[in-house]
Order: C-alpha cells, then sequence, then structure tokens
C-alpha cells in the first residue's frame, strides 16, 4: 500500500533509498529494472521479437475432457496456428496479416449453431492469439504498448516464499484487470502471477507455475496450475512441452 507523507523531508528521506520501506513495512525498489532482468532470464537472446516455433499445451480440468493445443508462432512473418482437439472435436484457427482461416472437424462451413457453440469465428481466433502469445510471451509482454508497469516494487511473502512483485494495469483500449508478477529475488525468474477483474472484490484467479522449458530459446513455465482469488478453488492446469516441427 502507497501511504501519502505530510512532510516533504520525510518523502525525501524515503525516495533517497532505493530499497526503501514504506509505512506498512514492505521493502520497495524500482520495477523497471527488475523487469529487464527477468526477461534478461527468459529470453537472454532476445528470441522472442522475432519468435519462429511450435508448442503443444494439455489442459486438464476437473470434470472435464482433456484437451491438447499446438500452436505454431511466427512472429517475424506475422503467423499463428493453433490445432485443439477436445474429445472427437477438432478445431482449427489461423491467423495472418491478412488471414483468418477456420475449420471444424475438417469443415470450414458451419450451422450458426456450431459457430455459437464452438466459437467459430475470427474474433475468437484472435483471442486465442492474444491468449497464448501473453501468457508464454511473458514477462516479454510486459513491454507491448498500453501496458502500465508500476514503478515501484515490492517484496511480498507468497505461497510460502518470498517474491518481488511486479504491479501492472494497462491502458483502457488494451485490457481492465490488474496483474501482480511474482519475481524470483535472487535469479528474477518469473514464478507465479494474479490477476484481478475488479481489486475491491476479490476476484479473478491466481496461477502457480512449476517447472520449465525451453521453446524456440524462451524459457517458459512448464506447468500452470490455476485458482481463484476469492474460493481458492482449483480450476485446472496446463502442461507445456515443445513440439518439433
Amino acid at each position: 500500500m502507497r501511504i501519502s507523507l505530510p512532510f516533504v523531508s520525510l518523502v525525501s528521506a524515503f525516495v533517497l533509498n532505493v530499497h526503501a520501506q514504506d509505512l506498512t513495512g514492505e521493502t520497495q525498489t524500482p520495477s523497471l529494472p527488475l523487469l529487464e532482468q527477468s526477461i534478461a532470464y527468459h529470453d537472454p537472446q532476445n528470441k522472442w521479437p522475432s519468435f519462429q516455433s511450435a508448442m503443444e499445451i494439455v489442459m486438464k480440468v476437473p470434470n472435464k475432457l482433456e484437451r491438447s493445443t499446438q500452436i505454431q508462432m511466427d512472429h517475424a512473418k506475422g503467423l499463428f496456428e493453433l490445432n485443439a482437439t477436445r474429445g472427437t472435436d477438432h478445431t482449427q484457427y489461423i491467423l495472418g496479416p491478412k488471414q483468418c482461416d477456420i475449420t471444424f472437424n475438417g469443415r470450414s462451413e458451419f450451422t450458426p449453431d456450431e459457430i455459437k457453440t464452438h466459437r467459430l469465428d475470427c474474433t475468437q481466433a484472435q483471442r486465442m492469439k492474444n491468449y497464448y502469445t501473453y501468457l508464454y510471451g511473458l514477462p516479454m509482454k510486459l513491454k507491448d504498448p498500453g501496458t502500465q508497469l508500476d514503478p515501484k516494487a515490492y517484496k511480498k511473502t507468497f505461497q510460502g516464499a518470498e517474491y518481488w512483485v511486479l504491479k501492472v494495469s494497462y491502458a483502457p483500449k488494451v485490457g481492465k484487470d490488474v496483474w501482480y508478477f511474482y519475481l524470483d529475488p535472487k535469479t528474477y525468474q518469473l514464478r507465479h502471477y494474479q490477476f484481478y477483474h475488479d481489486e475491491q472484490k476479490g476476484d479473478g484467479e491466481y496461477i502457480l507455475l512449476s517447472g520449465e522449458t525451453e521453446v524456440g530459446g524462451v524459457k517458459m513455465p512448464k506447468d500452470r496450475a490455476w485458482y481463484t482469488n476469492l474460493e481458492n478453488n482449483y480450476l485446472g492446469t496446463d502442461y507445456l512441452s515443445a513440439v518439433k516441427e
């Protein structure tokens, strides 16, 4: 929590100390250098801007059929392809600079009910591209236009360990959620993250990351377990593996 101090002298004393402590006892430091160090950990060769690779994500959700999703990205050409299989249904989205192709169970023509039930439209295709590009492009995506990085990071104990925490909000045209990113204080590896739709209500979810795998030269979390913030309910886990094209 950031607290306004009544005297300029007190403010100055806090600012002079890079790792200052506010009145809540939180240790603070500038956020941007931490973000840069986290990006250097996950993308040491700066591969993400021209990322070209394939991956598979198996999503397991309680009481539902698991979904296997294969994704190919080519940032240099602006191409994104998703092939998702759940049970007997297979959905494919292919997006390019001037391309949006969709097939469902091998067909490119759908009934109105199929379009509504399976979200077979270009809006959904773009939504899926944004979703996977964002999650698997972290923390590099926190440098995108419209990202509002809080200038101060702070230390917090979360899930039994201490982390540096980056707070991020977005310009209205980009997004409405508030995100918190938990960085290892020694390596700056992204360890967990959390978001709220309405922080005062405490809604949204937190995501626990475990393991690590390298895809296209980028270090990505191998497993992501999702939980609700309010009820602490387990929602499911995504299991990532690299795919040789």
